[in-house]
């Protein structure tokens, strides 16, 4: 709000007046260009001093009003009498472009374009000499105002470009864009949220519309060029860019601090290893489930206590979701197509959450895996079935808790199904920890054997027989012996199969588990990826 010598040369711009005629900046004689809104009590006290200037200048020079009102400009044309031009800036890009920040902003140029003086709001004493300067740059007769009747200091108000669905679009819009996907253009008549689920991009729930400015507003959460590819998703073997992985994070819901976590995942289960087209097109249902490790968890804000598993996080939600989408809109895994689930799995929505590490007495999930402490890691798993919850609020000591979460895992496909080649995702809740560490110190190699040990069970229980027709089938029994039959088998074919971490509230003596898909060369591989920042 006060005098400022600027020589700067302000983009060039045309525009139309109120009644339709182009006006043009350079006008190749001075300019007073002045950026106003019908609605900003400042501007409305500048109009008329403005037009003032206008009938005792306008003979040699051009005074121009660029308004922000659209055909509210006529309400404010009317109220103060102009005859001055008023030009649509209703879209606000000559304000953009000029970088104005409130209005009314006032610009003197030279024939050639550059701003000689420019100030903004209302300072009396900066218009007053502004109007003595014209006088004595035009040699004409000073203008018509009544200085004592107006306020001595007024501030201006915020253009409206700086509004930020408008900013964001603009600079979606602007030369240099990194936007590259295709627009689709929808009537003003339709429904967008309706149009998105007739074109088949939903989960089937509502997505929020990727406008420029939304994605924009994402891909500003990474550094990443827009056009790098981020994988090839399959089964149609898509390139997921940065900018298609900001779209669909837009779709889920996400905040541009996610999308580092979204692009992680969406590399870890494009690998060979993790197999996400066998995930998604398995009559098993197996979906991806994702678990954050390190610093980002608090920096965006990841739930990993009260109700990690369950709903009421954004980030927990926002980002399993997002990695979904990525995978059916880019990948084309949709549901009747590739995706041919027999009862499909809650968990093809979403399953994200955040280790609790400070809460267990163990290394965290991604050091287990070879990464620093500080690192942020994201960590995925095909999951058939889960979380399944494990009570046990009675155990008192280490043994029989950790009994009771290896018998919670009897149920990993069958109870008759042992020596499984099969991930099994262990969930210990705070309290089942406390008691697990109570007599001292039992890492996480100890728990898995006892899981081994409690779930450890004769062959021959394992037999196919008229209870259930699942287990060791009569032709491969018939060439065991006695011992052999007797050999105590345990749940899983090794311990490297059991995942263990720590999440939950302390209140509440319930563990859960998530059951593994088939794992391995003829399934999935368990993947981490460290998190780029951003």
């Amino acid at each position: 709000m006060h005098n400022e010598t600027a020589d700067i040369s302000p983009p060039g711009f045309s525009l139309a007046d109120l009644a339709g005629a182009t006006h043009s900046f350079p006008t190749r004689r001075r300019a007073l260009v002045c950026f106003v809104k019908q609605d900003c009590e400042t501007c409305n006290t500048a109009g008329p001093v403005l037009e003032a200037f206008h009938r005792a200048f306008g003979s040699e020079m051009d005074v121009l009003l660029v308004s922000q009102s659209g055909d509210a400009s006529t309400v404010f044309a009317q109220r103060h009498g102009l005859r001055m031009p008023v030009l649509d800036d209703r879209a606000c890009k000559t304000a953009f472009a000029w970088d104005i920040e409130s209005v009314p902003s006032v610009f003197l140029c030279d024939a050639d374009g550059t701003c000689m003086t420019r100030f903004e709001g209302f300072v009396r004493s900066d218009w007053e000499a502004l109007a003595a300067d014209l006088a004595a740059q035009t040699g004409t007769p000073a203008a018509q105002v009544d200085w004592q009747g107006l306020p001595a200091w007024r501030p201006g108000c915020g253009s409206k470009h700086l509004d930020p669905e408008v900013f964001d679009k603009l600079r979606a819009e602007a030369q240099g864009s990194p936007i590259r996907a295709r627009r689709i253009e929808i009537a003003s008549s339709d429904d967008v949220a309706e149009f998105m689920f007739d074109q088949g991009f939903s989960d089937g729930l509502p997505l929020v519309p990727p406008t420029p400015e939304r994605v924009m507003r994402m891909l500003a959460g990474t550094h990443r060029d827009a056009q790098d590819v981020v994988a090839t998703v399959p089964p149609n073997m898509g390139e997921a860019t940065v900018e298609k992985v900001a779209i669909n994070a837009v779709m889920a819901g996400c905040k541009p601090e996610y999308l580092p976590v979204v692009i992680a995942g969406v590399e870890a289960v494009c690998t060979d290893a993790f197999n996400i087209h066998g995930v998604t097109a398995t009559t098993m249902g197996a979906a991806p489930v994702m678990v954050v490790n390190g610093p980002i968890r608090d920096r965006i804000g990841m739930n990993m206590k009260l109700g990690a598993l369950g709903a009421g996080n954004r980030a927990n939600a926002t980002i399993g979701r997002a990695l979904r989408l990525v995978v059916r809109n880019v990948g084309g895994a949709s549901t009747g197509g590739v995706e041919r689930s027999t009862l499909g799995n809650p968990m093809k929505f979403t399953m994200c959450f955040a280790e609790w590490e400070e809460r267990a007495p163990w290394e965290p999930l991604h050091v287990e895996r070879g990464f620093n402490r500080e690192d942020s890691v994201v960590t995925v798993f095909a999951m058939t079935g889960g979380p399944v919850h494990i009570v046990d609020q009675t155990s008192r000591g280490p043994e029989q808790i950790a009994g009771s979460l290896g018998m919670g895992l009897e149920g990993v496909f069958l109870p008759k199904m042992h020596n499984l080649p099969v991930d099994a995702l262990l969930v210990v809740c705070p309290e089942h920890i406390d008691t697990l560490m109570r007599d001292g110190p039992w890492d996480k190699d100890r728990l898995r054997d006892r899981i081994q040990q409690v779930t450890s069970r004769p062959l021959r229980e394992m037999l196919a027989d008229e209870r259930s027709g699942a287990g060791i089938l009569p032709d491969a029994a018939a060439g065991m012996d006695a011992e052999a039959l007797d050999r105590p088998a345990p749940k899983f074919a090794g311990t490297d199969f059991i995942h263990i971490v720590v999440a939950g509230s302390d209140a509440g003596k319930f563990s859960s588990a998530f059951h593994g898909w088939a794992t391995g060369e003829v399934g999935s591989i368990s993947v981490s990826r460290k998190i780029d920042p951003g």
